[in-house]
């Protein structure tokens, strides 16, 4: 299953929260250093308690809902 870490950057929904992901890699033809952003919505279980800002670890799990494929596993440091 695939890990990702990424910045929590929304918690309005109830047991939903948006987590940012950010990569980095080099471009092939201008060998320039290129940053990406994409946005997961992901489940949070019970008893974590987290906040905006916070940097977190995300696991690829079963469909939950329509948009909800990922779960915060733990919070990073």
């Amino acid at each position: 299953m695939r890990t990702m870490q990424g910045i929590i950057t929304s918690m309005k929904r109830e047991k939903t929260a948006t987590v940012t992901v950010t990569r980095q890699w080099q471009h092939p033809l201008y060998i320039k250093s290129v940053q990406r952003n994409k946005k997961y919505a992901c489940h949070l279980p019970e008893g974590l308690k987290l906040k905006e800002g916070e940097a977190v670890e995300i696991q690829e799990i079963r469909p939950i809902s329509k948009t909800k494929r990922f779960v915060i596993t733990k919070k990073i440091k």
